[in-house]
């Protein structure tokens, strides 16, 4: 996996030209409901998670992973499977496996023992077009150098006489390669000479910066050797570049490694910068993760102390927020920060959360009961409630789902998932913005969570929430109430459960909740469980309890003055 982003002034650009463009995206699939490609926030989440449940040995690199996942197959001598263009330039011995042919044959193969696949080599590529070799990483650093000079170049009147001349980028392509082939006796610098020659109207200073910029470029298909060979046979967690000696503690190495730290760590640490996820939301409501940026205050709190300056946020605009050092976040310190008292670890994410509202003379409360996977999204719903702007209305429909989820992981049962497998309705705007605010809210959430070496166990995020279900469910309340829907008395007990949790933590809860304080006080008495029924829930809770080593839980938190 990739870890922190490269600090290329070009890469940099890059990435910002391209979430501008999964901005506009963003806008068309909430207001149209085209499908684009923009992933939910915790799809790669869910990715390790499950690789990490089939004991599949994964790494997080500290910088970009392609050159080292190249290096990696030329030692290993097997091909690499991507999506990405870059692998058709390395020189790898055992070629390239296009993913999406890959996955089509999977679907394919399914009653044979066997999968059929694409395989791409480069020496078949540079046999059909007659190109040396050597020239490839020439060819993809001219072909997609954003440089505006190099762009004016017309590689198509290079193409063969009898190709209809197009503008189009396999035109371009061809062109370009036709005029390499005249070349192959040159050596890489008289190419490239040649090559800046062709820019009409540019000085020869302006030919020379291009021509660097080409060779920096093209530095990046030079393979380096593999640092992770011995991870993956030994378990030898790779060192940490030169550049990342002064500021990232040696601790960090292994947990980021085992994708235990999120890569976005070593950009705050090294760069200060934090490019943050974008989701399908219109663009003239505010940005989702405004909502949970103060959660990322005390993340960079804890990563940057104070008096570091500020972390350079890009969303929508770009943002300087300031780190935040406060409560019980001041007894910790990012260099011992595994050694910390666990009791402190826990009491910062409680504090950041605003599970514990300290006011004087309140004997403590408890979140006993509440699944161990559940007791991070729990806390981070009662901080979505007090900070979601609009309010939301979202609070039953996300615990119902919450609830089936963490249900259907233990038994096997998808009650109700079946409703929303062909819904093609578009969802209401200003619900999916609140969805999202929520997910915002749970990514910075478990990011502090992680880097606290997990004071709260880490959610089952493939079972945690399903995005059109909350929709259903959210659509289904506006005529039943919850009891009427949840049939399995299971549920319902979970259900009654966290949603007196959640209420009970912020006053103003009940309020926020959706629907008049009266209606929701009649709905709780609705839920209020007789003794009868309160047997049977105890009942329950132990039959859930088989199978999981800590699924009962309890958290205790104490209440002073702010």
């Amino acid at each position: 996996m990739d870890g922190g982003s490269s600090k290329s002034d070009d890469k940099l650009k890059n990435i910002l030209e391209r979430n501008r463009k999964f901005l506009r995206r963003a806008h068309d699939i909430a207001l149209k409901g085209r499908r684009e490609d923009i992933l939910p926030p915790f799809t790669l989440s869910v990715f390790e998670q499950t690789l990490n449940d089939m004991k599949v040995p994964l790494v997080r690199c500290f910088g970009e992973a392609d050159g080292q996942l190249a290096a990696l197959a030329r030692e290993w001598c097997c091909p690499v499977l991507s999506a990405a263009t870059d692998f058709y330039i390395y020189d790898l011995p055992e070629g390239v496996l296009p993913l999406d042919h890959f996955l089509q044959s999977v679907k394919k193969s399914l009653a044979i023992n066997e999968i059929h696949c694409k395989l791409y080599a480069t020496t078949k590529f540079c046999t059909l077009f007659n190109i040396d070799p050597q020239l490839l990483p020439v060819f993809a650093s001219l072909a997609k150098n954003n440089d505006v000079n190099l762009r004016e170049i017309n590689w198509i009147q290079f193409q063969p006489a009898d190709r209809p001349r197009k503008s189009t980028k396999a035109d371009r392509l061809e062109g370009l390669l036709s005029w390499l082939r005249a070349r192959t006796d040159q050596t890489t610098e008289d190419t490239l000479t040649a090559a800046m020659a062709l820019i009409p109207d540019m000085s020869q200073q302006a030919q020379t910066e291009a021509q660097t910029e080409v060779q920096t470029a093209m530095l990046e298909y030079r393979l380096p050797s593999s640092s992770l060979r011995g991870f993956f046979s030994e378990g030898t967690v790779p060192p940490l570049p030169a550049e990342m000696l002064s500021c990232v503690p040696d601790w960090v190495r292994a947990p980021l490694a085992r994708g235990e730290l999120s890569g976005d760590v070593l950009n705050v640490l090294v760069d200060r910068r934090r490019i943050l996820g974008i989701q399908a939301e219109l663009s003239d409501l505010q940005s989702s993760n405004l909502t949970s940026q103060p959660i990322r205050q005390v993340l960079y709190g804890l990563l940057l102390g104070l008096g570091r300056g500020a972390v350079r946020e890009v969303d929508r605009v770009e943002l300087e927020v300031q780190p935040l050092v406060q409560g019980a976040a001041q007894q910790l310190r990012l260099a011992t920060l595994p050694q910390a008292d666990p009791a402190v670890r826990l009491q910062v994410c409680l504090e950041t959360l605003g599970v514990e509202e300290e006011t004087l003379g309140v004997e403590e409360e408890t979140l006993e009961g509440v699944p161990a996977h559940l007791r991070l999204p729990v806390a981070v719903t009662c901080y979505w409630l007090r900070r979601a702007s609009p309010e939301p209305t979202l609070l039953k429909a996300l615990l119902m789902v919450m609830v089936q989820g963490e249900l259907t992981r233990r038994t096997g049962k998808a009650d109700g998932q079946h409703y929303t497998k062909h819904s093609k309705q578009l969802p209401d705007g200003v619900i999916a913005h609140s969805f999202n605010q929520w997910q915002a809210c749970l990514k910075d959430a478990s990011q502090l969570n992680l880097l606290l070496c997990k004071p709260l166990p880490e959610p089952h995020y493939a079972w945690l929430y399903q995005g059109r279900l909350v929709h259903h469910r959210q659509k289904q309340l506006q005529e039943r109430e919850p009891e009427e829907i949840l049939h399995d008395p299971r549920f319902r007990r979970l259900y009654r459960r966290l949603l007196e949790k959640v209420l009970q933590s912020d006053p103003g809860a009940k309020r926020r909740a959706g629907g008049p304080e009266a209606q929701l006080r009649a709905s709780m008495e609705h839920l209020h469980l007789n003794t009868e029924e309160e047997e049977e829930e105890l009942g329950g809770a132990a039959g859930l309890d088989q199978g999981s080593d800590a699924p009962w839980v309890e958290v205790k938190y104490g209440r002073r003055k702010q």
